[in-house]
């Protein structure tokens, strides 16, 4: 049962993608060019140059489908602690992004990456091009969900809001049964090109080198986290992460903080130093609103991939406006697998410009680990309830049962 799962999981349908389109790739690279190949080729740019507009198309309403209903629903359940969870999750997010952004700078110019423009080879036009324009541009779609949630939320709103909720499952919708099963014939196409080109054999090492240094940055900003908590609670941190160890399993295994929820509640509440209502209302609202293992990652691969394929990192004033939006991103993605790049596909292709190639590669190496930001998300949300528990005991704020439906 096991197994099938696994087989039927997007990561494998993502490792097949890869391994065929790599595979054909590089076949097509190796034979000599005849009809049969450029009529391939024809096939593979078209293709993917067309499910590339369909993913675009879809971007402004993933982020109206995320953000709006994320902030009514919030705003519903308004209260200073409320406020105080928001915060912390969100000074979490961007320090993450700008821990990640620093270590790029730094580490990056050392991984001996060239650019891909010069000895490659050339793909073909596209056939034909089929333009789906997107309803808004990107930002409109930001400033629009946000506008429209808080409003939603100030004015309470119920049918905006239910309206919004509905929304939200329609999006949610499209992406799990449109955008979610083309991803793997998408990225198999991008690959294909990408080893026609020469990309691929050339900047392999570059990637696992990348991955490896993502896995040492979440430990390095979950211990932080657990630091600063225990440093402003006044408890020892090790008595909540030795708790925790089921639930990054978990979250490994299932890649989603939403599906990791249940044994996260049983962890943080066998340890002693969170208050029990802190740990019924902190560890649900964070499984939604704290991403700072995805948002790291997602960071260092944006700027590696910027490297590779256009030869440069972003600038940094670039960076850190990426850094701040993709904190509010994080803050309404939804805690499933790949959530987090999902929700932020538009300020990838709005700030970072990144094109086709670039947002294929961003897909894939971020859901081929996500399972480990998955799991640094959870863990980290244990380090966030115990500067809750330690702001409500500094602020005499009794102890009560809360529970809250997300």
């Amino acid at each position: 049962m096991k197994k099938n799962k696994f087989f039927h999981s997007l990561p494998f349908k993502l490792l097949v993608g890869v391994a065929l389109g790599i595979g054909f790739g590089l076949l097509l690279n190796l034979s000599n060019e005849t009809a049969i190949t450029t009529a391939a080729l024809n096939i593979v740019v078209t293709l993917k140059y067309i499910l590339g507009q369909l993913i675009n198309f879809c971007v402004p309403l993933i982020i109206i489908g995320f953000i709006a209903p994320s902030i009514t629903k919030l705003g519903s359940h308004a209260s200073r602690m409320l406020g105080v969870a928001v915060c912390i999750a969100y000074a979490s997010s961007l320090g993450a992004a700008l821990f990640s952004a620093l270590s790029g700078y730094v580490l990056i110019p050392h991984l001996s990456i060239s650019s891909t423009a010069d000895k490659l080879k050339t793909l073909p036009d596209v056939v034909f091009e089929l333009s789906i324009p997107q309803i808004m541009p990107v930002m409109s779609a930001l400033v629009l969900s946000v506008m429209l949630g808080l409003a939603a939320a100030w004015t309470s709103a119920k049918l905006t809001a239910s309206l919004l909720e509905e929304f939200q499952k329609i999006v949610l919708s499209i992406v799990s049964r449109a955008i979610i099963p083309i991803l793997p014939l998408f990225i198999g196409l991008t690959f294909c090109s990408l080893a026609y080109e020469g990309t691929i054999t050339r900047q392999l090492p570059v990637f696992l080198k990348v991955i490896l240094i993502v896995l040492a940055g979440h430990f390095i900003w979950m211990t932080l986290l657990y630091v600063i908590a225990g440093v402003y609670s006044g408890v020892n941190p090790m008595e909540v992460i030795r708790h925790y160890g089921p639930a990054y399993l978990t979250a490994v295994g299932t890649m989603s903080s939403a599906a990791t929820l249940a044994v996260a509640l049983q962890c943080a509440g066998k340890a002693k130093p969170l208050r029990k209502d802190m740990v019924q209302f902190g560890i649900p609202l964070f499984a939604n609103i704290h991403l700072c293992g995805s948002v790291l990652t997602e960071v260092f691969f944006c700027m590696t991939i910027s490297k590779i394929l256009y030869g440069a990192v972003p600038a940094p004033g670039t960076m850190v406006l990426f850094c701040v939006l993709l904190g509010v991103f994080a803050i309404g993605a939804p805690g499933v697998p790949g959530g987090t790049v999902m929700a932020s596909l538009g300020i990838i292709t709005g700030i970072l410009k990144f094109g086709d190639s670039g947002t294929a590669l961003m897909l894939t190496i971020f859901a081929l680990q996500d399972s480990f930001g998955t799991a640094c998300n959870v863990t980290g949300d244990g380090a966030l309830t115990m500067i809750l528990t330690g702001y409500a005991k500094k602020h005499n704020i009794k102890e009560q049962n809360i529970s809250i439906d997300l």
